[in-house]
């Protein structure tokens, strides 16, 4: 029987790939038999995320310490992956970082910080990699957005964060048709709320299950593996007339 989400072999660049949504998409990836590289700013984790790959699925991996802040960085870290594997396939841009603070209780250096990363590492991710992706006439970019790149929490604090996520959004739609004649697809996805090293600290917070509880139909967090299927199935050839899409994953919150 045919794999219609057969990604064997591609080779996968995910950022943000410590910890978090991206390491869970990257261990997705390899179960699948996709060669990996991993980019994030902590060596040590990284190394640790290789072994483990290695050591569960037996794929191809390599990684590479890289701040998506930093364009030269990022051209250095890009063109390594390169030379080890010839070409990449599948970018997934899942590095990020999380803010809580009101507007008025925010500097400007702080939100400058935030979309420099939420939002300016995208795109000098997509910019980089895409020239590669433009010359192999091939390409799968899955950008990780959020919920709040439609809708905001109620009582707001998220200004920085949700900007940044809903400028992924247009970034994301802005590229599709740009490179649609490259044959590159770029999506979204838009996770609601699930425990990470990133998220944790705001699940934590006094009263924060119970909104979970009143916006969320599911009633729950997103747990590990709720992504999976969709980045397989944006990474793979069944997604080909499938570009320009911001897709939630968050049980049932933008329904309502």
């Amino acid at each position: 029987m045919k794999n219609y989400f057969d990604i064997k072999d591609k080779v996968a660049l995910v950022t943000g790939a410590s910890s978090g949504l991206g390491w869970q998409i990257a261990q997705a990836y390899a179960s699948q038999g996709a060669k990996l590289a991993l980019f994030a700013r902590r060596e040590e984790r990284l190394q640790e995320n290789v072994a483990e790959i290695q050591e569960k699925f037996g794929t191809e991996v390599m990684y590479a310490v890289t701040d998506v802040a930093d364009t030269e960085n990022i051209a250095e870290s890009v063109k390594k992956v390169i030379d080890h594997y010839g070409r990449i396939d599948i970018l997934v841009n899942a590095a990020g970082m999380g803010n809580n603070k009101p507007v008025m209780e925010q500097t400007t250096e702080e939100w400058d910080h935030h979309i420099k990363i939420d939002l300016s590492g995208v795109y000098y991710m997509c910019a980089e990699v895409g020239k590669y992706m433009i010359d192999q006439n091939y390409g799968k970019i899955i950008n990780i957005g959020s919920i709040h790149s439609r809708v905001i929490f109620p009582g707001g604090g998220i200004s920085a964060y949700s900007s940044a996520k809903g400028g992924v959004m247009n970034l994301t739609k802005n590229l599709a048709v740009e490179w649609a004649k490259y044959n590159i697809t770029v999506n979204a996805i838009g996770p609601a709320v699930f425990a990470t090293e990133l998220t944790q600290d705001t699940i934590d917070l006094e009263g924060f299950m119970d909104l979970i509880v009143a916006y969320c139909p599911a009633g729950r967090l997103g747990e590990p593996g709720e992504l999976d299927g969709l980045a397989i199935y944006l990474a793979s050839d069944a997604s080909s007339y499938c570009t320009g899409q911001l897709i939630c994953v968050d049980g049932g919150w933008t329904a309502i």
